[in-house]
């Protein structure tokens, strides 16, 4: 026999129903929440009742302890234990999406194959032995004509499990206790106040009466403007699309009747789409531009690479050439920068020097013979 819930277990069943994170699914034709016993208990153990107060013990101090306590709300019937059953597609099915892997699978070996006859027999056998040691290192089974599967959450059903045990781990388990949150009992509340409110308007006061009627008023004609738009925007398409022949796709407005927000229904203030002759051509063109541009630096990579290692290589050598050529003439220039420092500075010591009368006799003779040697050896010039 199982008696009543007694206050504590109605605060903690309550306060598990409102904190632990659930699930809804149908079960026997009903719509049921349900929640993971695992997570319950980590819930609990967070919970005010997981905490010592003065002068008592904590309610929950393991994890035992929080599986023992949810057997009692177990068996006063605030949930029930129930068993997943993994739903099994019929043959049918699966059957279908065989024949479409393999039509998906075939149209794509098609596409290859287009592909590969427009290119160089090099690049084929680039592109081969590529493939070859990407197989070789890593040992992959999957063919390149195979579609990749998509991941789908298998669905499932709930059915009532024979044995009513609360086990701490991935089982799960139906709410049956439902009560009333705060949230849905206020705007009940404000609901029912407001519908009096409306029912008593006759005795409301002349100003607020009057200012109901102009907000009313307003919020008609917003509406109005609203559907008026939507229909003019589509007379304007219609007029555009047999203009132009089916070519300019003109919208204005388009997310006026999307499904967005306020302000997003109003941006973009208009949309322009031209669809003819040209604008297809233009893009087979960009789409044979981009193939081509592909097939060149796939073939143009492996002779790019050469080339930068032989320029590479080239560099250094003639760095070190260049270098050791650099510090000799430096090395020279320098040199006969420092004489002709030494000999201005010589030439301008010996203006402020004592020169006795002897060495000036001496360097006027000099001059006078540097200048007979420079005389005969000009009409020889001349003659030659």
């Amino acid at each position: 026999e199982v008696g009543e819930p007694f206050k504590e277990e109605k605060a903690v069943a309550k306060y598990l129903r409102f904190n632990c994170p659930t699930k809804s699914t149908n079960m026997m034709g009903h719509r049921v929440d349900y929640f993971i016993a695992s997570k319950a208990v980590e819930c609990l153990l967070d919970s005010k009742w997981a905490k010592a107060k003065k002068g008592e013990e904590a309610l929950f101090t393991t994890r035992e302890s929080v599986v023992d306590y949810c057997n009692r709300l177990l068996k006063k019937q605030f949930f029930h234990r129930a068993l997943k059953v993994m739903k099994m597609k019929p043959d049918k099915d699966i059957k279908k999406e065989k024949e479409k892997g393999k039509a998906e699978s075939g149209k794509e070996e098609e596409k290859k194959s287009k592909k590969e006859s427009g290119k160089d027999e090099k690049a084929k056998k680039e592109k081969e032995k590529k493939k070859d040691g990407e197989k070789e290192e890593c040992k992959k089974d999957e063919t390149p004509g195979t579609p990749k599967k998509k991941e789908t959450k298998r669905k499932f059903k709930l059915e009532p499990h024979e044995d009513q045990v609360f086990l701490d781990g991935n089982e799960v388990y139906v709410w049956i206790y439902d009560p009333v949150h705060f949230k849905t009992f206020a705007m009940g509340l404000v609901l029912v106040i407001a519908v009096i409110a409306a029912t008593l308007f006759p005795l409301w006061p002349a100003e607020m009466r009057v200012g109901v009627y102009y907000l009313s008023v307003g919020a008609g004609c917003f509406v109005a403007s609203i559907l008026l738009l939507a229909v003019a925007r589509c007379i304007l398409f219609l007029i555009i699309w047999l203009i132009t022949g089916g070519r300019h796709h003109f919208w204005f407005l388009p997310n006026l009747t999307a499904d967005v927000g306020f302000i997003d229904s109003f941006r973009p203030l208009y949309t322009h789409e031209y669809k003819g002759p040209k604008a297809d051509s233009k893009k087979e063109e960009k789409s044979e531009s981009k193939k081509q541009q592909k097939y060149d630096s796939e073939e143009k990579s492996d002779s790019e690479k050469k080339e930068e290692d032989d320029g590479k290589t080239e560099a250094t050598r003639n760095s070190g050439t260049d270098g050791s050529g650099g510090e000799r003439h430096s090395d020279t220039d320098s040199d006969r920068r420092e004489d002709d420092r030494s000999q201005h500075s010589s030439g301008n010591g010996n203006d402020f020097e004592m020169i006795t009368k002897e060495e000036l006799e001496q360097q006027t003779d000099e001059g006078d013979c540097e200048e007979e040697e420079e005389s005969e050896s000009r009409p020889s010039h001349e003659k030659s």
